[in-house]
């Protein structure tokens, strides 16, 4: 009995600290994206440069496959937060990076890791095929 109170009284301690530190942490220091963010010529690089991995969606609002593929991009997000940051840039409000990655027609999805492009997915695809593309740089 002598050893179980130290680790009862010990672990009735440690619990709030804990608590607070994981709190702390997910609240404070690294939020858990679970839903894509949009970015903007301007905030792009930054985006790909703070995370290791990156799905940009490159959309328009009158896109109707853009439309399409959004349900999936968004279950996407919440079921891979915490591995992978899912972005999204309008085309009409957004040339630069367009002209950039020579994005020609859309949707086009663009894959990066470690802020180096890997992948690329030019057109709505079926969610089994677009996992599998996230899944495959995820390692």
């Amino acid at each position: 009995m002598v050893q179980e109170q130290p680790v009862q009284n010990k672990s009735a301690q440690e619990t709030p600290v804990q608590g607070t530190q994981v709190q702390g942490t997910s609240l404070q220091e690294t939020p858990v994206l679970d839903k894509p963010i949009h970015v903007m010529d301007d905030t792009f690089d930054k985006v790909i440069r703070e995370n290791r991995y990156v799905v940009v969606d490159f959309w328009a609002e009158w896109c109707r496959p853009c439309h399409a593929i959004a349900p999936t991009i968004d279950e996407l997000a919440r079921r891979y937060a915490g591995k992978v940051v899912f972005a999204k840039i309008n085309s009409d409000e957004n040339q630069r990076k367009f002209q950039e990655y020579g994005v020609m027609g859309i949707p086009t999805l663009l894959f990066f890791k470690d802020g180096k492009l890997v992948d690329q997915v030019i057109g709505a695809m079926p969610k089994a095929q677009l996992e599998h593309r996230v899944m495959k740089h995820l390692g």
